[in-house]
């Protein structure tokens, strides 16, 4: 299969689980790890060992403290790369590995042993930088040979949408690749981890389709998974024959994706989202194996897909959305009206657009230039790009379905956002 894939011009990512098993806690069974030697290869409690250390969520923690566990995880790693080829790793609550006594150590033998590997360090190492135990969200604190999950970006660019305040500034750095997280390392935008939805949570229809979680087929009375979801139902909670709702949650659903694709960074689409796949609400669905969790292949939303298309054909041919710099020459913020955004613009808690411009002739690899106008206010917006930038531009990309007009003033070009929605211009 990964040298069909390679073939195909795909590389591999491996999904790696190193943190934890399934032999649960004090309760669980003894399947392997427990009977070998219990205490070198799982964390147990320092007063009373018959417990274990669980920052995992699961029952347990492997003790990537011991040589054991640490010679297992790394000839695991080996063995997937010089035997099967994998090109890369997604290292499954990272933070637990990193654990020393009870803090996540940026110095731990675990970094230790991956840094110095001449095999594991050649390949792509990306950590999902947190657990679930106090002080285990570690997003970019971890060493400048990996990339990491930006959950920053999932929260941010959720709430950027579903118009909350004082949320523009914080959204503006997950556009430019997080900076904030990753530059003082000198890592590079490929750092961040772009994702809106993942396989934990709800899906990006869900997101736009639900305020609460609806997991009562899991069998916990709707305790289990993540309550805070950052989810807006756009007027209706689940399926709508509203028109209007359903026609916004579309366009919803578009800026999030464009979002996606043309921030900095590596963007991660999760399956099923470039279809219109729904979980209905369940945001835990790993133990639904029914159409909770299938994908539903009679009913794809093929327009959807369509314009996931273009989205990635866009950014696959213009390397300015795919810069490793985190500041670009002459990439510049204003606000609607083409005037540079100021200090107090950017302090503004009600400040909700903002216009892009990304000079692509700057780059080594001279590309277009292009104009990106994001609107999550309510009302539509006349947009105005500064006449010094040129006056002709043209439309590479919408979030709506009405044809945008593009007029030129003495100003500069001018055009209507709509509320909620994106347009993307390329100079003509």
């Amino acid at each position: 299969m990964v040298k069909c894939l390679h073939d195909a011009g795909l590389e591999v990512i491996l999904d790696v689980v190193y943190g934890h098993t399934a032999e649960g806690n004090h309760l669980g069974p003894t399947l392997s790890l427990k009977g070998i030697d219990n205490s070198a290869y799982y964390r147990l409690d320092d007063e009373n060992p018959f417990f274990y250390k669980d920052y995992t969520g699961t029952g347990n923690s492997l003790n990537m403290r011991h040589p054991f566990g640490l010679q297992l995880l790394m000839d695991s790693l080996r063995y997937w790369v010089t035997e099967m080829h994998i090109d890369g790793f997604r290292f499954d609550l990272a933070s637990t590995l990193a654990r020393g006594l009870h803090d996540v150590d940026r110095l731990s033998a675990f970094f230790d042993v991956i840094q110095q590997d001449p095999v594991v360090n050649q390949v792509k190492l990306i950590a999902e930088p947190w657990d679930v135990c106090d002080g285990g969200y570690q997003l970019g604190n971890f060493p400048p040979l990996w990339s990491e999950w930006n959950g920053r970006f999932r929260d941010t660019v959720r709430d950027y949408w579903r118009g909350h305040n004082g949320v523009l500034g914080d959204f503006c750095f997950r556009l430019s690749g997080s900076p904030d997280l990753f530059e003082l390392d000198r890592r590079a935008t490929t750092a961040s981890i772009n994702f809106v939805a993942c396989h934990d949570g709800l899906t990006l229809s869900d997101i736009v389709s639900y305020n609460d979680k609806h997991n009562d087929a899991n069998g916990d009375l709707n305790t289990d998974g993540e309550n805070n979801n950052r989810s807006w139902n756009c007027g209706a909670e689940g399926v709508t024959s509203d028109d209007k709702i359903a026609a916004f949650r579309s366009r919803q659903i578009r800026n999030f994706l464009t979002t996606l694709m043309l921030a900095r960074g590596v963007p991660m689409l999760l399956a099923g989202d470039e279809c219109g796949r729904t979980q209905r609400g369940n945001n835990n669905a790993y133990c639904q194996d029914n159409c909770i969790s299938w994908m539903d292949w009679e009913h794809v939303d093929y327009d959807l897909a369509a314009f996931v298309i273009r989205l990635i054909a866009l950014r696959q041919k213009h390397p300015v959305f795919r810069s490793r710099q985190y500041a670009l020459p002459e990439t510049n913020w204003y606000r609607n009206d083409g005037e540079r955004m100021t200090p107090d613009d950017w302090n503004t808690p009600w400040a909700k657009s903002i216009g892009v411009y990304l000079n692509g002739s700057s780059l080594q690899d001279p590309d277009d230039d292009f104009y990106l106008a994001l609107n999550s206010h309510f009302e539509p917006l006349r947009f105005t790009i500064p006449r010094r930038l040129g006056r002709c531009w043209r439309i590479a990309l919408q979030t709506v379905d009405e044809e945008v007009t593009i007029s030129k003033s003495k100003k500069g070009a001018a055009f209507c956002v709509d509320g909620h929605s994106i347009v993307v211009l390329v100079r003509s």
